[in-house]
């Protein structure tokens, strides 16, 4: 069942270094890719009217978070939240995603999602905590609010807003350079091209 929250404008952040290598990044961070800068600027070209109704603005405070940040929303002022990290993958964050694979033959057959892999990490957070992390910054939203974090984050935040099962987020679209809207339990993608 859908959950009663703030409208909520969600942007993941762009495409970064290790993103386009495949390597997992966790809480650590790597700088946006000339195409992660195209996908902030087209955020940016959505954002003019959400911005001008004045929400509370939230921003993950790992730098690609950040760097994105500052570009979509222009000078417009946010705070970071560091519940808004995304999930910590352990012992594999830095690890290309094929290294993990290959340690881990069993998911050969499987194809498992993005987030089913962090979660199964060696040493990782997890999803119950993740998910109750989100949890506990949602409660926390007092009204409309833009959030910039960060994919798997953004899947599990939509999720629970939905109403879904977080461990049924890794199915949900994790586009960038876009913002999805999240309202009375529905979502949309509002997109925009340069």
């Amino acid at each position: 069942m859908p959950q009663s929250h703030p409208k909520i404008w969600f942007l993941r952040h762009g495409q970064t270094e290790w993103n386009k290598a495949y390597r997992l990044q966790g809480q650590l961070d790597s700088p946006l890719t000339s195409q992660g800068i195209a996908e902030a600027q087209r955020q940016a070209l959505i954002l003019p009217p959400i911005l001008a109704q004045k929400p509370d603005i939230f921003v993950s405070p790992l730098g690609r978070a950040r760097q994105t940040a500052d570009i979509a929303l222009g000078q417009t002022l946010y705070q970071t939240d560091p519940r808004l990290m995304e999930i910590h993958a352990g012992a594999w964050q830095g690890m290309l995603r094929a290294e993990i694979m290959a340690a881990r033959p069993d998911w050969a057959s499987t194809g498992p999602s993005a987030l089913e892999i962090y979660e199964a990490a060696d040493g990782g957070e997890g999803l119950n905590a993740f998910a109750a992390r989100i949890i506990d910054f949602l409660e926390d939203l007092t009204g409309p609010s833009v959030i910039v974090a960060h994919g798997l984050l953004g899947q599990v935040l939509r999720a629970i807003v939905r109403g879904m099962d977080p461990r049924a987020a890794g199915a949900l679209s994790n586009q960038q350079g876009c913002v999805y809207l999240l309202e009375n339990g529905t979502e949309k993608l509002l997109e925009r091209a340069l």
